[in-house]
């Protein structure tokens, strides 16, 4: 109980002492603050694009892949993909049944092609929508939020209806209001009729995800033709045949394509865990920088809080033989410095959070970056800023501790 008291004591004090000369605390605070700004701003750009990862890889979940003509996974050198564009061929329909018909390690295989087109519906015109076009499966693969109506069928596929499912973008453009199913838009001057009306799935690096047009692939070959843009899609068993699945497709697609032992594959293939193992790695190298710099900092910030205390103790040296004259112990007075040192180091953190959280409002309204701080980082930032303010601040407090009390009275004299 008494030592609870003795804390508390120590606490007002310190408290006091601050706001008794605001001005020198702000400015010993300025490393730790940069320190603390630094450190909660990298974690906030981590975090969010953490959060964007995670929704880019959502439609693939942790039992997808992709086929691509090129997949540039952790490559860094831009020659590479001109060479591999150079080189692979497009993926083919025909070695998409080819793969259909023999792939057993995955549930559902799909394929897709897109493009930007011009959709107008009585007049209102929409430029640069994304038309895609889709096997029915792909409403699986990518686990497409249809909102009313309904996705594409085998039927609509078969048959090269004109029909499509939009986005809620397009919704919003034409029907808002008025409901969507039933009526008709045209892409390109050829008129579809709406079957399905999707979720909105939001935004990216200010990207709408909502601005597109879904039609049948087979629709989608009759307009355009076959031969570009097309992409496979698959899902595996479980989770736990990802792995056999992409190694069973790059088995059947190397062999349609006649490529021999130790070629290179002509096309790509990426998984959800592809994608995650890539951002580990860079933000791994972001958190190692941000780690080097925000240390930097809080050693420059913790060296100025301990030349500040030690200034205060030779300040308050009058003051520390008065308190041990009246009985207060060695432990009382180290108490006291570590806790002003620890409050002292803990105000530049907060402010250093608030700072950072405000910088992460800012960015979001005005820049695409999609940071994001978790409630976490307000006690990391404000518990380490503590730490090192009552590390730095051991030496002062120890050197007022040990004052000899007659000495300290007749500092002042």
């Amino acid at each position: 109980m008494k030592s609870s008291a003795s804390f508390m004591e120590a606490v007002f004090v310190a408290a006091a002492s601050l706001r008794s000369s605001k001005l020198r605390s702000f400015l010993t605070l300025l490393g730790i603050i940069l320190a603390t700004t630094t450190l909660i701003a990298v974690m906030g750009i981590i975090h969010g694009m953490d959060v964007y990862i995670a929704t880019q890889v959502s439609d693939m979940g942790v039992d997808g892949y992709r086929v691509r003509r090129v997949v540039m996974m952790g490559e860094r050198d831009p020659k590479r993909w001109l060479q591999l564009n150079q080189r692979n061929p497009q993926l083919t329909p025909e070695e998409f049944e080819f793969l259909r018909e023999r792939v057993t390690l995955s549930r559902e295989i799909g394929m897709d092609a897109s493009r930007a087109v011009t959709v107008t519906s009585k007049g209102v015109e929409i430029d640069g929508a994304q038309l895609e076009g889709v096997s029915p499966s792909v409403g699986v693969i990518s686990n497409v939020p249809v909102e009313t109506g309904r996705f594409l069928s085998d039927s609509d596929n078969r048959r090269r209806l004109s029909v499509a499912v939009i986005g809620s973008d397009v919704t919003e453009k034409f029907f808002a209001g008025t409901g969507a199913i039933g009526k008709t838009i045209d892409v390109e001057g050829r008129p579809f009729e709406v079957i399905g009306t999707c979720k909105s799935r939001g935004s990216v690096f200010g990207q709408s995800q909502d601005n597109f047009v879904m039609i049948p692939i087979e629709t989608y070959f009759k307009m355009y033709g076959s031969r570009s843009g097309v992409s496979f899609s698959g899902l595996a068993l479980d989770r736990y045949h990802l792995e056999q699945a992409q190694d069973e497709v790059r088995v059947l697609l190397r062999a349609f394509r006649h490529l021999r032992p130790g070629e290179e594959d002509t096309f790509g293939i990426m998984a959800s865990n592809s994608l995650v193992d890539m951002w580990d790695r860079m933000t791994g190298a972001i958190a190692a920088t941000a780690v080097g710099v925000v240390s930097v900092f809080m050693v420059v910030g913790g060296v100025v809080i301990m030349n500040i205390m030690l200034a205060v103790v030779t300040e308050r040296t009058h003051e520390i033989g008065i308190r041990k004259s009246v009985g207060a112990r060695r432990r009382d007075i180290l108490n006291q410095f570590l806790v002003e040192s620890s409050m002292l180091s803990a105000a530049g953190g907060f402010i250093g959070v608030m700072v950072a959280w405000f910088s992460a409002i800012a960015v979001r309204r005005f820049t695409p970056v999609p940071m994001e701080l978790p409630a976490s980082s307000i006690f990391l930032g404000v518990g380490l800023s503590a730490i090192v303010g009552m590390f730095f601040g051991i030496y002062p407090a120890r050197r007022a501790a040990q004052l000899d009390p007659i000495e300290a009275l007749r500092f002042e004299k």
